[in-house]
């Protein structure tokens, strides 16, 4: 980050001298030829807007690299702490089964919780580990028909929580059966894994996420909706993007590497789907992905 404030700062002082040495020049070739003023000053005005554009462009570069920079970072901090979360957990979960002498039911419910944390540690280096092979153009997405059915309603199942009053369930979901596609299962199981932690995660307590899955006119429709924040218009093109979450860097509360819904619009394009994101209603966000 250093590096890159040293060269605005040099960037900034050559653009300064630069303009001062044209206006000097100028006024001595004006000093000395009067009669060519026309001249000096239109060669002056075209030379000033081809440096200003060069001078943009270098700026927008070097604030985008900024940027970047700024995210790569806020995104090792984000992976730090969710990773820490549940191995913490794992831990004093693991520690109080081998220190106190609890029932059979206890132990198992200890167990269960620590399988969870794992499962969720477990996504998240899928996802980093699906990010750089994308990156890297290493990964192949290898194609076979299968149940996409099946495959939403297993990872319902797995993410779905019933920790609210009444046992209520927090994914609400309604899984045409015997829906098939040709696609990537194992990058397909990434999307659809990331599309329903993000609405859980972005939603409020015990608010409930709607999960849809059919087919019409020769398409497949999923459908993930939410009753969490929602997404303003001018963020909806960039969610996308590696790295980037909704809100500030600075002041951000939400859980998240910014890996989830870059990997989602990639693996989608790979399919030849589409996705976009529409206002829930009356409030919250739906993700619909189309495979044709």
């Amino acid at each position: 980050m250093n590096n890159l404030k040293r060269s605005f700062v040099i960037f900034y002082a050559l653009i300064i001298y630069a303009l001062a040495e044209l206006v000097w020049w100028g006024y001595l070739l004006v000093k000395m030829m009067p009669s060519s003023l026309a001249m000096i000053m239109g060669e002056g005005s075209i030379f000033i807007v081809v440096f200003f554009a060069g001078a943009y462009s270098l700026h927008k570069s070097i604030n985008q690299e900024r940027k970047l920079q700024e995210q790569k970072k806020n995104f090792l901090l984000s992976v730090t702490h969710e990773l820490k979360s549940p191995l913490a957990s794992i831990k004093i979960l693991l520690q109080t089964i081998q220190k106190r002498d609890l029932s059979r039911e206890q132990v198992l419910n200890f167990i269960s919780k620590s399988l969870m944390d794992i499962e969720r540690l477990d996504d998240m280096v899928e996802n980093m580990l699906l990010a750089s092979k994308i990156d890297n153009q290493s990964y192949t997405f290898p194609k076979d028909k299968f149940s996409l059915s099946v495959l939403v309603d297993s990872i319902v199942n797995r993410l779905q929580i019933t920790k609210c009053e009444g046992n209520q369930q927090i994914i609400d979901a309604e899984i045409e059966p015997k829906v098939e596609i040709t696609g990537d299962k194992f990058a397909l199981t990434s999307v659809v894994t990331n599309l329903i932690e993000n609405a859980i995660k972005y939603s409020g307590p015990c608010a409930t996420v709607g999960v849809k899955l059919f087919s019409k006119e020769g398409k497949v429709f999923l459908e993930v909706a939410d009753h969490g924040i929602g997404i303003a218009d001018q963020e909806k093109n960039r969610i996308f993007d590696k790295f980037y979450r909704v809100g500030s860097e600075d002041t951000r509360n939400t859980k998240g590497t910014g890996l989830g819904l870059y990997i989602v619009k990639e693996v989608l394009e790979k399919h030849q789907a589409s996705i976009k994101v529409k206002d829930n209603r009356p409030v919250g966000s739906i993700f619909e992905v189309v495979f044709d």
